[in-house]
């Protein structure tokens, strides 16, 4: 702040504005006007009358809460000034009688401003030679010009409330008086307590309390009182918590007691004890941000930064980001979060402690391989838990190296960091998820009729219809081909197939239904496509050839695909995921427009039949009894309840993933190298599967049992009718056979080795029966070892096969 050098103002000027003051003080409370001689004055008191009265006052920053789903356990505090407005009634009686004491012991006598005071103030002022500087501010005087400087609304304003200038102190005095009109002298010392900056970080009384003394104003004894009213004259310089600052503290508590004692508060008996009184001062800063998370054990540095960065895009807190962040730092909110202590608790300890694990697999703190989880309750879109093997902080100094060879001599991100690896964004897309996307493909397939019994005769290698550029599953110059992991082939269904993980039962399945309906489906339940290439590939028509889309290429999040699960089993009720469950502003009245927004995007027959396959790869058992294989068999007996989900492992195992659900809750999680999701380590199941599942039962002990609903029969065996026959038959005439038969015909891309002769068919896919009006392929035969017969392509308009001299597109061919 500028002191005012002393000569400044002239000295009629000062004289001036000395009898204006003291004029405008006996005008207040109601005393006769005192003459003022000159054109000067009257002026003067011109410009006073003319200055407004009422304060456009907003609200002081204040701290908002951040609590767990039961509305007590303290996640986090957001401030900008560590604040929080108290009633009066709230406030010992002994703080406030030590504020009035140490800063306006006339308080209850004027009425906005002291007379006298202003007198004093500008003899001694006068006298000094400017060597010191007297304030004759009003309590009143002193809240309204922090009650100015907090509603400002520009920087130049900020200056204006508090410059020591004359018309300052006038606007000031003008305000005062009238507040003093409009507010009782209790309703103004609330204000003022909780408007004074007390030092060390604290604003308001409830702060200050807690910060040097971790109590709460009512608590505060006379001692206490009295340390922290002295603090207010000058709260940087007279800090107690620092050395320097606690002997100023003491002088100025000593100031307040004697001032307590002339008032006759107190006597000074009670005034020696005091200052006598050992103080316990803590001087602890008030934890703030995500940084300083509370609640030992849950681990929830990650869910507070998933929940600022959704607050930050929701429109209903602010017309852009700045606004957004400014009110959840200094509006005061209550926020109810939908973390769920069991759940994130389980996520935490799972996510730095796999059970069931050998030491060798397991995944800990400070490896760059991330175990991270997130947990979703299906109907709501409330996420209970988000969780990672790493410490959420930006002290990176000990960090190891990161382990991408683009970013070679780079920090890592292990094991602390900020970035928001398990929920992802713009720059985190996420992670392949293999074979957890088959779930999108039977969805396409169920919503196209085709029931969870439909046949496929597999093979060890798929040879599809889907073109691609060259790689380990081209095959045919540019045909994609995938095999199986564990080279199965014959025939399967959906249950078994989904069971078993057969990559050539549900490309060829993708194929007849179409890849663009399979990516459809996964963006109805929420895989949004944040990487560039993805995006590309998700786009109509090029959706179309995504072939490989089904053994789940594209990146995704933990949270992501948990929530897709959960949508299925909350029988194809998608949410979008979300936070909170409730918020409060300062008011205590609640935020509108925050409800899950839900919608049904997959209809529910079919949801219910997608659940019942994806009981088959965890062990538990279909409606019906068909399920056979199991990839992760033991994990419904390890969750003891109704159980559906998946595994999933990308191509040389650069990632693991598993996902797993109840009609209650949904768990995703992954298990790579965030850094690096490129890696050349193989990513083992075992430490995923256990921590998603162990997650899922804790966050479920003490629950009801929910079964999941049985498919419809339709949905389940539907109608079935057989396909005929036209084995070694030419390719036209198999073409009319089949069509006359009901079903709509294509020619497959794939040329075979067989005994029928070349250039008939070979088989047809699906083989023995399908669905009426069902899509079946004709794969042509090469005849044994023969040259590849002159069906080398599909014409994309009517997916009948052409020879190489006619083809349309050159590309297909």
């Amino acid at each position: 702040m500028r002191k005012r050098e002393h000569g400044l103002l002239p000295n009629a000027a000062s004289l001036l504005l000395c009898g204006l003051l003291a004029g405008l003080v006996v005008a207040a409370a109601a005393f006769p006007a005192v003459a003022m001689s000159g054109l000067a004055a009257k002026a003067g008191a011109d410009t006073f009358e003319n200055l407004p009265t009422d304060i456009d006052v907003l609200p002081s920053p204040q701290i908002s809460y951040v609590y767990a789903s039961d509305g007590k356990t303290l996640l986090a505090m957001m401030y900008d000034e560590n604040r929080r407005d108290v009633p009066l009634t709230d406030v010992a009686e002994v703080m406030r009688q030590a504020i009035v004491a140490a800063e306006d012991n006339r308080f209850y006598a004027h009425r906005g401003v002291d007379v006298k005071g202003v007198a004093r103030a500008f003899v001694a002022n006068q006298n000094a030679g400017g060597q010191t500087e007297q304030g004759a501010s009003t309590l009143t005087m002193q809240y309204v010009r922090q009650a100015i400087s907090y509603s400002a609304k520009t920087p130049q304003e900020v200056v204006d409330a508090t410059d020591k200038t004359p018309t300052r102190k006038l606007r000031e005095m003008k305000y005062a008086i009238d507040l003093e009109k409009k507010l009782s002298k209790d309703q103004i010392l609330e204000r003022y307590l909780n408007i004074a900056a007390y030092g060390h970080g604290a604003y308001g009384i409830f702060a200050a309390s807690h910060v040097y003394f971790e109590k709460d104003p009512k608590d505060l004894t006379l001692p206490e009182a009295a340390l922290i009213a002295g603090l207010v004259k000058a709260p940087g310089t007279s800090d107690p918590a620092t050395t320097e600052g606690l002997p100023r503290a003491l002088d100025r508590q000593k100031y307040v007691l004697n001032q307590m004692i002339a008032m006759g508060y107190i006597n000074q008996q009670q005034a020696d004890e005091a200052a006598n009184a050992k103080l316990n001062i803590v001087g602890k800063r008030t934890p703030e941000g995500c940084e300083s998370v509370q609640g030992a054990g849950l681990g929830a540095g990650f869910y507070c930064d998933y929940l600022r960065r959704w607050w930050m895009d929701q429109k209903v807190f602010g017309e852009d980001q700045y606004q957004r962040a400014n009110r959840l730092r200094a509006g005061g909110y209550t926020v109810v979060s939908a973390l769920d202590i069991n759940t994130q608790a389980a996520a935490a300890k799972y996510a730095a402690d796999q059970p069931n694990v050998g030491k060798s697999e397991k995944i800990r703190l400070g490896s760059q391989n991330a175990v991270m989880l997130a947990a979703v309750e299906p109907g709501t879109g409330r996420v209970t838990a988000i969780a990672t093997n790493r410490t959420f902080s930006n002290d990176n100094s000990k960090n190891g190296a990161n382990t991408n060879p683009d970013k070679k001599g780079q920090k890592g991100n292990y094991p602390n960091t900020t970035v928001p690896i398990i929920t992802g964004d713009k720059d985190i897309p996420g992670y392949q998820a293999g074979s957890t996307f088959k779930m999108f493909t039977a969805v396409a397939a169920l919503e196209a009729g085709l029931p969870l019994a439909t046949p496929i005769n597999t093979e060890k290698q798929f040879i599809s219809n889907f073109i691609v550029g060259p790689g380990p599953a081209t095959c045919n110059g540019n045909k994609y081909c995938p095999k199986n992991s564990g080279g199965q082939s014959g025939p399967y269904n959906m249950w078994t197939a989904f069971g078993s993980s057969i990559n050539t039962y549900f490309v060829p399945l993708e194929q007849q239904v179409g890849a663009d309906k399979v990516v459809d489906v996964a963006k109805r339940l929420g895989i949004q496509f944040n990487a560039k290439e993805d995006a590309g590939f998700a786009t109509y028509p090029a959706s179309k050839q995504w072939g490989a889309f089904t053994l789940g290429v594209s990146a995704t999040t933990p949270l992501q695909l948990a929530n897709a699960y959960g949508t299925l089993a909350a029988d194809g009720l998608y949410c979008e995921p979300t936070p909170i469950v409730e918020v409060k502003d300062n008011n205590g009245k609640k935020v509108e427009g925050l409800d899950p927004k839900c919608k049904q995007v997959v209809d529910k027959e079919v949801a219910r039949a997608a659940v019942d396959m994806a009981r088959c790869p965890v062990g538990d058992q279909s409606a019906t009894g068909k399920c056979v294989g199991a990839t992760a068999g033991y994990a419904r007996k390890y969750v003891g309840r109704p159980l559906a989900g998946k595994s999933g492992t990308t191509d040389s195992e650069k990632s693991a993933t598993f996902v797993a659900m109840t009609k209650q809750l949904a768990v995703g999680g992954f298990l790579t190298d965030p850094d690096w999701p490129e890696t050349n380590k193989d990513m083992k199941h075992p430490p995923i599967n256990y921590a998603t599942l162990g997650t899922l039962k804790d966050g479920l002990a003490g629950k009801p049992v929910v079964p999941f609903t049985a498919p419809t029969k339709e949905k389940s065996t539907g109608k079935l009718v057989e396909i005929p026959s036209v084995k070694c038959a030419p390719v036209d005439q198999a073409r009319s056979r089949i069509t006359r038969a009901g079903f709509t015909v294509t020619v497959s891309a794939a040329q075979v080795a067989s005994p029928c002769p070349a250039g008939t068919v070979a088989r047809t896919e699906p083989g023995g029966a399908t669905v009426k009006g069902g899509q079946v392929s004709l794969v042509i035969s090469k005849g044994p070892g023969a040259p590849a017969p002159p069906y080398l392509g599909t014409d994309p308009g009517t997916g009948n096969g052409v020879r190489d001299d006619e083809c349309p597109l050159p590309w297909v061919c």
